[in-house]
């Protein structure tokens, strides 16, 4: 079950981190931020990274093996990198409607599931 929690935290974490990293040029490209000072994209940008930082912790402490969860510290990490990509992608494809995914997307994402299946390896 601390898996299960771990990654649900993780992909509520991401879409957090998608947003404060990405989410200011969906705003300026809705024309409501071209006029801020980059600190206020700055700190906007801060205020959601903050709900990502209160999920990602627990999450990693949850689902770290040390602490009784079931994932090693590399496995938490590669898990948290395909979390990351699926969510961004998820969100340039409804978000930001003219980010086209193309076949070398698509093939980087596949190395990276690799290195999963990899990372899980005994």
């Amino acid at each position: 079950m601390q898996g299960i929690w771990t990654i649900l935290m993780l992909i509520c974490s991401n879409i957090f981190m998608t947003f404060a990293w990405y989410g200011h040029l969906k705003l300026n490209e809705m024309k409501i931020s071209t006029g801020w000072p980059l600190i206020l994209v700055i700190l906007f940008s801060w205020g959601i990274a903050f709900f990502e930082y209160c999920l990602t912790v627990p999450a990693n402490r949850i689902g770290y093996s040390l602490n009784g969860g079931p994932f090693s510290l590399i496995q938490l990490k590669v898990i948290q990198e395909v979390i990351s990509l699926t969510v961004f992608s998820i969100i340039i494809t409804f978000v930001f409607k003219g980010q086209a995914i193309h076949w070398n997307h698509v093939a980087s994402f596949a190395c990276i599931i690799l290195a999963v299946f990899f990372a899980f390896l005994k």
